[in-house]
């Protein structure tokens, strides 16, 4: 696979994730990088296979309770740079 394979591609792709940390959280430091992520994957499991999700989360509550904490600091940092965002005028 030419992302996992390719420098420069993955270099392209890490940016991509950071830049997207950047507008969602305002951070791009390595651990809000990595916040996201897991934030992004975990939230398209639980999208796209809610079964697994739910199956997992009954099989380590410590995880699930780990996770909600992850969802409601991503999304407290997300209102926190939405509120320093001036509105754009359309």
């Amino acid at each position: 696979m030419k992302l996992l394979n390719d420098p420069s591609l993955r270099q392209s792709f890490d940016a991509l994730i950071e830049t997207y940390a950047d507008l969602l959280i305002g951070d791009t430091s390595p651990d809000a990088v990595e916040k996201v992520k897991l934030w992004a994957l975990y939230s398209h499991i639980h999208k796209t296979m809610p079964a697994l999700a739910n199956h997992w989360n009954a099989s380590h509550p410590e995880a699930k309770l780990a996770v909600r904490e992850l969802f409601e600091d991503v999304k407290a940092l997300n209102e926190r740079k939405r509120a320093q965002t001036p509105p754009t005028s359309t």
